[in-house]
């Protein structure tokens, strides 16, 4: 495989869709067309690969995309690919295209399909790490993680607007099932008084004991980020209950962000990590990688095997929950 000529390769995107895919598909094609190697597209990840739908892609054609969010080749749970049989047809289709190489955008699932489906045929895979929740191991940030810190902070920073003009606690869910690096971040960005995290469970008598601390230092408002898969915080609604109940000095307000995380423009820094990785992407091909990611770390781009990246957590920066409590005194 490392000797082998790339002549064809297709793109696609999978899982949650992240702002800065297309960003990533663009230096994709662009790359493959600056080294003299056709590009296809695969419409709505593997499903598409399983039923072969595929359009031509050349670099007029990803034109104007670069700063919009989720992905115009869009992304599907695919159920066939999952299955012998449905990878066996994507091979086949990949095979009637003389397409040679294959670059998958998403994340963890999306690399766990593409780790078995280079094993299985022998075709070079390369993939390209694009989730909000940079979860990710194996590289510092993940595409579409920084918009989403921006679109969360934008939204805090109203919200406490009306916090402070109503001497109301604000409890605001952020996604992060897993993973707590968008909670954490975008409560310290934006002041917040408490943040709730997966990897982090301090039990709700701390959270109570901070804000009835708050409250008699002289804040009449708060704002406590909840990350969606916290322990104490997965029902927000009870938990804000919970808090009416033990503190009825605060009025207390739920807001869930929701998919408003996920969408809109990307940011400066996504548009150029989507374009270095995609870049960096086709280079991997034609220097005979195959089964890796292209990450970044310290800066540097990196190339790490899909086995390092699958499954289990990435590590959480310990001194950002340090700066976090000593800040939100």
């Amino acid at each position: 495989m490392k000797n082998k000529k790339i002549h064809k390769i297709a793109v696609l995107t999978s899982g949650g869709d992240a702002p800065g895919m297309n960003a990533a598909i663009r230096a994709v094609v662009r790359n493959a067309a600056y080294q003299n190697i056709d590009c296809v597209g695969v419409y709505r990840g593997y499903q598409g690969l399983v039923e072969k739908d595929f359009i031509e892609l050349d670099p007029r054609s990803v034109k104007n995309i670069i700063n919009r969010g989720g992905t115009f080749l869009k992304s599907a749970r695919s159920k066939d690919f999952r299955t012998k049989e449905g990878q066996e047809k994507a091979f086949q289709n990949l095979k009637d295209q003389g397409i040679d190489a294959l670059v998958v955008i998403g994340g963890d699932g999306t690399f766990t399909g593409a780790s078995v489906f280079s094993k299985a045929f022998d075709i070079p895979v390369i993939g390209i790490p694009a989730t909000i929740d940079n979860d990710i191991k194996g590289t510092d940030f993940t595409i579409g993680y920084d918009t989403a810190l921006n679109t969360v902070i934008e939204a805090i920073d109203k919200i406490r607007d009306t916090a402070s003009s109503h001497d109301r606690l604000f409890m605001i869910e952020v996604m992060g099932r897993d993973a707590g690096d968008i909670a954490l971040n975008s409560g310290i960005g934006a002041g917040a008084e408490e943040i709730l995290i997966p990897e982090e469970d301090r039990g709700i008598e701390h959270l109570l004991e901070s804000l009835h601390k708050s409250r008699k230092s002289g804040k009449t408002s708060s704002i406590v980020v909840v990350a969606e898969g916290d322990q104490i915080g997965q029902n927000i609604n009870q938990l804000s209950e919970d808090i009416q109940e033990n503190l009825p000095e605060y009025e207390v307000k739920v807001t869930v962000l929701g998919h408003i995380q996920r969408g809109g423009s990307p940011s400066c820094y996504d548009r150029v990590l989507a374009s270095r990785l995609g870049v960096s992407a086709v280079d991997a091909l034609m220097e005979g990688e195959s089964n890796v990611m292209v990450g970044t770390r310290q800066k540097k781009i990196v190339y790490v095997n899909f086995d390092k990246t699958i499954g289990g957590k990435k590590k959480l920066d310990k001194e950002l929950i340090r700066v976090a409590d000593i800040v939100s005194t």
